[in-house]
């Protein structure tokens, strides 16, 4: 859609994407990232699953709905940390949610994803990020490491 700064976005009703936090056996957080395929935005770097919101759906509903299509549902309860919001418009938000597992999941589930692995919060900033996600990953690193 055309927002009201005059970008072009995806999503009537706005976005969402969800990061996943699973502890590892030194109960240091990891975190479920994809590398997004050429055919989507930004395609070969690596980002949270997410994507446009249905009409109705809250964000929290529809980065949940968008990561299950993409990556997969996670095995047990999610555990909602927190929710960082991106608004450029005053039509238009991508809120990010970040949810804890029990266990890590996550495979190639359609076109949109390439790759799916858990990182280690320090390796993150290493990594090639979509650049929608790297401008939100310091924020999101907050709500993890709180």
């Amino acid at each position: 859609m055309q927002c009201s700064d005059g970008h072009v976005r995806w999503g009537v009703y706005g976005a969402a994407g969800v990061v996943f936090v699973v502890q590892d056996a030194h109960g240091e957080p990891l975190v479920l990232l994809q590398k997004r395929s050429a055919m989507a935005h930004e395609g070969g770097n690596w980002s949270c699953a997410g994507g446009a919101l249905d009409l109705g759906e809250t964000p929290y509903e529809g980065a949940l709905r968008e990561a299950t299509e993409e990556v997969g549902p996670p095995l047990g309860p999610a555990r909602l940390l927190g929710q960082y919001v991106f608004e450029p418009a005053t039509d238009w938000r991508y809120t990010t949610v970040v949810v804890e597992v029990d266990e890590p999941f996550g495979a190639s589930m359609n076109f949109e994803t390439d790759e799916v692995d858990w990182f280690p919060l320090d390796l993150v900033e290493q990594l090639p990020l979509h650049f929608g996600f790297a401008a939100a990953w310091p924020h999101l690193r907050t709500i993890i490491e709180s």
